[in-house]
């Protein structure tokens, strides 16, 4: 058996170097970072400070969190959102289901990006009494 080669191992065409590649800036695509700062419990209520970005990705371990915590009991649940430094729709749908079965929510120290969320929220809402006119 003779292991000695002076062939590359690949073809030429393929050994070549890769060309330079430029990402354009825009739009993220990697899922955000979103981190449970401090949880406090007050009785049935939970306290939870939130940090980091919140989107479809980043708020399944979030939905996981506060499924976990209804299961034990907690009732209440409150926000501080003061760290939060972007949110999107996946923010709003984990916790959605929160205030059902009489769990009461509350976001507190809302910052700008969720205040824009709960703002746009609000404008897409479709009118929940009907028309005014």
């Amino acid at each position: 058996m003779n292991t000695s080669s002076t062939a590359p191992i690949l073809p030429a065409p393929l050994a070549t170097e890769a060309p330079l590649t430029v990402h354009e800036s825009g739009a993220d695509t990697a899922p955000g970072v979103i981190l449970i700062h401090s949880c406090a419990t007050l009785g049935t209520t939970l306290v939870v400070h939130l940090a980091g970005e919140i989107d479809h990705f980043s708020a399944a371990p979030l939905r996981a969190f506060l499924a976990s915590a209804a299961d034990r009991g907690h009732t209440g649940l409150v926000l501080d959102c003061s760290r939060v430094t972007f949110c999107d729709s996946g923010f709003l749908a984990a916790l959605d289901w929160w205030p059902r079965q009489g769990r009461r929510l509350r976001l507190t120290r809302r910052s700008r990006a969720v205040e824009r969320l709960l703002h746009a929220a609000a404008a897409a809402a479709p009118p929940r009494w009907g028309s005014t006119r």
